[in-house]
């Protein structure tokens, strides 16, 4: 049995887990064993004085314990200037339960664990964070050529959980030709700025659960390639949103579901966004969806103009199904629930709406679009076809029964200040109204 995994011959008992996923998820070994060994950071160089730079100390307590064995760096303050990259790794985990502030200003990612197998990064505590301070590059507008915070790259059977990633000068956390992963108890808070990603993944198998993110651009994103995903239990609290895409050339992305998604404030509660890509997604479930005061609410977006085309048709959407939404948005007239603005060129087929309970907060109709878009619900056209048409508009005057919904306790009134330190969050004890982590949260 692998320690912090879902493995396949529960499926009698854990059907609600299971999703999309294709196998287990987790780490081979158990948290305990890879403790047998320990390699403290303190004992290499490292000082919690958060001036000395914690770097060098780390690489070198990675090559010590990365055989077999836990890295640890202790509660305290440790400044970090020289970015690492953490490699071919087995049976070893990183317990993170001090405080990582960047202090170096180059590009890439500060820690990046790569074509590492049975993984675990951790904080006992729940308190360990990375502070990547990027409010000192956004106050004076400078984004680009800034780092990230956290990358793992082909890491297979893998877990990242209770820790805070804060104010990263780019994305936050990125997951990258990864395989057999689950993330979770975590809470990512950035800057109320586009292009500071809270999770994007482009990977296969991965379980992504009981996260909070609040920035102003992704919130949980898939890319492609990607396959076997399940994304639940999330909080996007003043947030762009949670999407997949954009969709480049050659995209292959099937099998993902997202649910438990609640929204304040965001751009959307979910996009799927596109302009002249090519390739495929597929198979794509979005399930039991709150959200309120968001602009716009289900948006596929084929002719984004927020990215240059890409010259191609665009990529092909097909048996896409949204179920059992509720709330509200900001103003429906001016967005309707649903955006269906599909290709021309290869028309989406498939959609599905069912159990669509959403209301307006501003005037009383909700003016939904579509254009070459099949399917059923509200303006889809009925069928599968692959002629093109022009955007139909439909307009609903009357509030649907059942749409008020719950709301979060802990939404955000304003995004964070991007001029300003954005501070270090509790790991929340809810992601979704009613519902309680799947795993316990570390020292709760």
């Amino acid at each position: 049995m692998r320690a912090s995994s879902i493995t396949f011959s529960a499926v009698a008992l854990l059907p609600a887990v299971l999703g999309q996923l294709s196998g287990s998820v987790g780490p081979l070994t158990t948290t305990t064993s890879k403790a047998a060994k320990t390699c403290d950071v303190t004992k290499y160089g490292a000082k919690a004085d958060k001036t000395t730079d914690l770097g060098p100390p780390l690489q070198s307590a990675w090559a010590a314990c990365a055989s077999g064995g836990t890295v640890v760096i202790p509660t305290g303050d440790y400044a970090m200037s020289t970015w690492v990259t953490l490699k071919n790794g087995k049976k070893v985990a990183i317990q993170l339960d001090g405080v990582i502030y960047r202090t170096g200003t180059a590009n890439g990612n500060m820690i990046m664990v790569r074509d590492t197998s049975d993984f675990e990064m951790f904080s006992s505590t729940g308190k360990g964070a990375i502070q990547g301070l990027g409010y000192e590059f956004h106050k004076n507008d400078v984004r680009s050529n800034t780092p990230r915070l956290l990358r793992f790259y082909k890491v297979t059977d893998f877990s990242l959980h209770d820790i805070s990633l804060v104010d990263a000068p780019l994305f936050h956390f990125v997951l990258d030709t990864c395989t057999n992963g689950e993330v979770y108890n975590m809470a990512v808070q950035g800057g109320d700025w586009g292009g500071l990603d809270g999770i994007d993944v482009w990977s296969n198998n991965i379980w992504i659960h009981d996260v909070m993110v609040s920035n102003k651009d992704e919130c949980v994103t898939v890319k492609s390639p990607s396959k076997n995903i399940l994304i639940e239990n999330i909080y996007c609290n003043w947030s762009g949103g949670c999407a997949i895409g954009s969709l480049g050339l050659n995209t292959a992305i099937s099998s993902i579901h997202y649910r438990n998604i609640y929204t304040w404030k965001s751009n959307q509660m979910m996009m799927i966004k596109d302009n002249g890509g090519s390739g495929y997604v597929e198979d794509v479930v979005f399930e039991n969806f709150i959200g309120h005061s968001n602009a716009y609410a289900a948006n596929i977006d084929q002719y984004w103009s927020s990215m240059s085309s890409l010259g191609s048709t665009g990529a092909q959407l097909s048996n896409i199904t949204y179920k059992n939404w509720k709330g509200t948005q900001a103003d429906g007239s001016s967005r309707g629930y649903l955006k269906a603005v599909c290709s021309n060129s290869k028309p989406c087929t498939d959609i599905t709406l069912t159990d669509i309970a959403m209301w307006t907060e501003t005037g009383s109709k909700m003016v939904n679009q579509c254009q070459s878009g099949y399917g059923t619900g509200s303006c889809l056209k009925k069928g599968t076809s692959t002629v093109s048409y022009a955007v139909t508009k439909v307009t609903e005057t009357a509030a649907p029964t059942g749409y008020s919904a719950a709301s979060m306790p802990n939404n955000l009134k304003t995004g964070w200040n991007r001029s300003s330190s954005i501070p270090i969050p509790t790991i929340p004890t809810s992601y979704f109204p009613g519902a309680t982590p799947i795993k316990k949260v570390a020292g709760m």
